[in-house]
């Protein structure tokens, strides 16, 4: 393998914006870009300087290749990645790993098979403030964790389901499943990776705000295997925006977490611990509460090597052995979540995640 790492991506909506990254990553190349849309992929080659290639299994021929990032719809992530796998690539993709679970086990499989390394670009895992939450959380900041709720309540128009190249590619089930596959999956893989594993979950979607085959709402009530509950809500219908807010209580204290930055971080101060490993408040007179102390985030610990995209995260992991921050074991359990609400929601009935 090259000392310098050869890049090509397919898919330049959201890939464009990596495959700018690519040339300001040290040990990193841009070879080449892939996508139907000519019009894009050539605009974007004589940007970067690299090559334009519209036929996929074309780039994945190449010798000059080493990794390759998928960006093309979420239906397809699974096939895609595994086209390249196959090829010897070390591969990556965007969010979700894709639509179902028997996809992401079949890349999995695959990736195993091959010995390459395989990733899923989560943003939010490249956020010091996400691990320092999940620091404090491991930690016991907060005590014995009670509850986690997310509530992603974002607008979008029918144009942007309409839109696209091919048009209205985001409206299909095919190629997408809504406002939880899509849009909330980023916060998601936080709230399990911050909360541990999902064991069931009850949930209900539809379609409200759009003409479109996918949902525009969701919402589930979760069980962790910690014991914990979770409340996750998702809609694009919701007008203003809101954008999305991640709630955590424990038995001493809470976080609120809003748009990638902590807005409340507090716990009870200096908690007596009873014989039952529970805190046992000693409360002042007439008092109803314990007095709060403000947390701060940098009392808590994260990786000093910490990548800050996907791209530096991908040069690590193959020239240095790290490991990255997403895998596809992680990335698969966003997908087994979302599936498992709206297979509840067809049902009626609670579904077990495995």
């Amino acid at each position: 393998m090259a000392e310098t790492l050869r890049f090509g991506i397919v898919g330049l909506g959201m890939g464009g914006a990596r495959a700018k990254l690519v040339p300001d990553t040290e040990g990193a190349e841009l070879v080449a870009v892939c996508d139907i849309w000519e019009e894009r992929g050539q605009k974007l080659s004589e940007e970067l300087g690299c090559e334009y290639i519209r036929d996929y299994e074309q780039m994945l021929a190449r010798d000059d290749i080493d990794v390759v990032g998928v960006f093309t719809p979420s239906g397809m992530h699974a096939e895609f990645s595994q086209l390249a796998l196959e090829a010897g690539k070390h591969t990556f993709s965007t969010k979700p790993m894709d639509i179902t679970v028997a996809a992401c086990d079949t890349l999995l499989a695959t990736a195993e098979s091959t010995e390459l390394i395989y990733a899923v670009d989560f943003g939010s895992r490249y956020n010091k403030v996400n691990h320092q939450v999940r620091d404090a959380l491991q930690s016991g900041a907060l005590g014995k964790i009670i509850i986690g709720d997310l509530r992603v309540k974002w607008f979008r128009a029918q144009s942007y389901y309409d839109g696209g190249f091919p048009a209205g590619w985001r409206s299909r089930l095919v190629t997408e499943r809504g406002s939880l596959a899509n849009q909330a999956v980023h916060y998601v893989d936080l709230l399990q990776w911050w909360l541990g594993p999902v064991e069931t979950v009850f949930g209900t979607y539809g379609t409200y705000g759009h003409n479109i085959e996918t949902e525009d709402a969701t919402a589930g009530m979760l069980k962790f295997a910690s014991g914990a509950v979770g409340v996750v809500m998702t809609s694009t219908c919701s007008f203003p925006d809101l954008g999305t807010a991640i709630e955590i209580t424990g038995t001493t204290g809470t976080i609120s977490w809003q748009e990638q930055e902590i807005t409340r971080f507090v716990a009870a101060a200096k908690p007596d611990v009873g014989a039952d490993g529970q805190p046992d408040y000693v409360l002042p007179e007439n008092a109803t509460a314990p007095d709060e102390v403000e947390l701060r985030p940098d009392d808590f610990a994260a990786p000093e090597d910490l990548p800050t995209n996907i791209i530096e995260d991908m040069v690590a992991a193959i020239t240095e052995g790290k490991p990255v921050q997403c895998d596809g074991y992680e990335g698969r359990k966003t997908v087994a979540l979302f599936e498992a609400v709206y297979q509840s929601s067809e049902t009626g009935a609670p579904v077990q995640i495995r």
